[in-house]
């Protein structure tokens, strides 16, 4: 039995088991998850955690939270992921013993990398040799299971009592989502799991344990840096990982427009600034075009609002010069920085560093600047550029089409390929566009992508994707989790047949090597076959439309997309679409590791 489509997924209803009886280990694990208030856990079944399983379905009944079932540990953790870039709301996703948290390592690296929270349950065992059975027990205990992932995890822990489980899954929860953000890791012995317990045990009253609030920055810190940029003569505002808040956004606007400041946004990020106001320097992109490069060169002050890669980007504008313009960097990120990932980037100039997240030090900014006019702007005037039915299609030309298609609609962006260039796309809101996944992990895309429609499912806004084929190959079946859980998302996947990216990497190499550059195709192509990418779809459970390989074409296949979106289905269009990036990521890929 199920419950019926409404604003969550889809819930199978188990059979009422009865009142009173036993009382085992994993009921305790799950009653502090429903404690936590956490609303989906993601699993593909296993038995290392049996117990647990167990105690979801036939204890809590399958709800708050409910098991959302995934053919792939990877997609648990992406789904998960996705979601909480909607929601910031975080979710668990439980990983079979030492193989499945293989599986699902690339995706905790990306919600890592991301700075995205996610609760990630193991299981292992059991860890009393004695309680093995023969061979797969053997084969699925490790002596330090996180061993695997915490170089990339916040903090791990593997209880061996139900009074230890609870007190590791508080901290965990806590410490995933204390600032910075990031994936935590408790692995639960099999034996914990299925150790009968004399009596219930009290559940432990979360809000005791809730997580800190964001530090303040120092009051000097704010005066000085306040002082810089109420005198500077051309601020320029980096604005980087920042929160989904409208009221974040509004004060980021505020402040720009009280300084006159430039603003430049990241397309590896989320929406942080609404790119037609006039103070927007763009496009953005995954790297700076050279205008936006020039304007951040000209600065006399930079203020980087937790910018990913801030030495990198100050780089790109001043190559190998020494920066002249003051730096003021906000961000938390340094306290996740260790040896083993060198995600952190490189190390940036800051004459004033604010150890905050970038809503706290806008606010304190905002408050020192409150006795400043804001200068009078010009209004923005976007440009878009006109399509033919018989155009054959590019990614512009696509995102032409959504645009036409879409215009009436409030659109979440939920991902969209390197292929993209800011000049396609507003956008308005911080709900617009969620960012890339963190970690550049092919195969992300689908499960972030369902992740992102289950939190959004009975709300006003589409959830749509843009994503390359060889994302959407290594991740596919994630969309049978979307139509089992009945979720409705429109994905448009631009289609070039091609790992297209190392193309340009084998062009270079050739180039450099005197060798034919027309080889540079052989090893990348998928194609001879080329996959059926819409029967791919279907054989989920979604609609598959396409091939399409004109504007006319994908405008009408859009067209049928939206209403069958709208009318609750999944629907993945398969877009052929010339090879080719925007040319600020062609320079910069080439010179750059896949």
């Amino acid at each position: 039995m199920s419950t019926p489509e409404g604003a969550g997924a889809r819930r199978d209803v188990p059979v009422p088991a009865r009142p009173g009886g036993a009382v085992w280990g994993s009921d305790v694990i799950a009653d502090l998850l429903r404690e936590l208030g956490i609303p989906y856990v993601l699993l593909n079944p296993g038995a290392s955690f049996r117990g647990l399983h167990d105690s979801l379905v036939n204890h809590l009944g399958n709800e708050k939270p409910q098991m959302l079932i995934v053919l792939h540990e990877e997609h648990a953790v992406a789904i998960a992921h996705g979601y909480t870039k909607v929601t910031g709301q975080m979710l668990a996703a439980v990983l079979h013993s030492n193989v499945g948290l293989m599986h699902g390592s690339m995706a905790i690296f990306d919600a890592w990398a991301d700075r995205v929270p996610v609760l990630v349950l193991g299981a292992t065992g059991p860890v009393d040799a004695a309680k093995r059975r023969p061979w797969i027990d053997w084969l699925h205990t490790a002596q330090d299971q996180a061993a695997l992932v915490r170089h990339y995890i916040k903090w791990d822990a593997q209880p061996v009592s139900p009074a230890a489980a609870q007190e590791a899954l508080l901290r965990a929860w806590r410490t995933a989502d204390t600032a910075p953000k990031g994936p935590v890791y408790v692995c639960l012995d099999a034996s914990l799991q299925e150790m009968q317990l004399p009596a219930p045990m009290p559940t432990p009253n979360v809000q005791r344990y809730l997580p800190p609030r964001s530090p303040l920055p120092a009051t000097e810190d704010v005066q000085r840096a306040a002082q810089w940029l109420a005198q500077a003569k051309q601020p320029v505002i980096l604005a980087g990982r920042v929160s989904r808040a409208m009221a974040g956004w509004q004060a980021r606007v505020a402040l720009a427009e009280k300084l006159g400041a430039r603003v430049i946004t990241d397309l590896k990020v989320g929406a942080a600034f609404p790119t037609r106001h006039p103070l927007h320097t763009g496009p953005a992109g995954f790297f700076l075009t050279p205008p936006v490069a020039q304007a951040l060169r000209s600065a006399d002050v930079v203020l980087s609002l937790d910018w990913l890669d801030l030495a990198g980007t100050l780089k790109q504008a001043w190559v190998d010069q020494p920066v002249p313009a003051q730096v003021i960097s906000v961000s938390m990120d340094h306290q996740l920085h260790n040896g083993w990932s060198m995600d952190h980037q490189g190390l940036p100039p800051a004459d004033v560093f604010m150890a905050c997240e970038p809503e706290e030090a806008v606010d304190a900014l905002l408050a020192a600047l409150a006795d400043r006019q804001a200068p009078s702007l010009p209004p923005a005037a976007p440009a878009l550029p006109s399509i033919e039915p018989q155009d054959e299609l590019a990614v512009a030309t696509v995102a032409a089409v959504m645009r036409s298609q879409l215009q009436a609609a409030e659109v979440c962006l939920l991902r969209l390929p390197l292929s993209w260039g800011g000049e396609m796309w507003d956008f308005e809101g911080p709900m617009d566009f969620l960012g890339y996944d963190g970690g550049a992990g092919i195969g992300s895309g689908p499960g972030m992508v369902v992740g992102g429609a289950l939190a959004l499912k009975g709300g006003s806004r589409l959830p749509v994707a843009v994503i390359g084929d060889g994302d959407y190959l290594m991740g596919v079946t994630a969309f049978w989790t979307a139509a089992h859980a009945r979720l409705p998302l429109l994905v448009i996947v631009v289609n070039n047949r091609s790992y297209f990216n190392d193309e340009l990497h084998q062009e270079r190499v050739a180039r450099e090597r005197d060798r034919p550059v027309e080889n540079r195709w052989i090893g990348q192509r998928i194609d001879d076959p080329a996959p059926d990418l819409a029967a791919m779809a279907r054989a989920q459970g979604l609609v598959g439309l396409g091939p399409v390989r004109t504007a006319g074409e994908l405008s009408a296949a859009l067209s049928e997309a939206i209403a069958r979106v709208r009318a609750g289905e999944a629907v993945v269009i398969d877009a052929h679409v010339r090879p080719g990036y925007v040319p600020a990521m062609s320079q910069v890929m080439t010179r750059s590791q896949r």
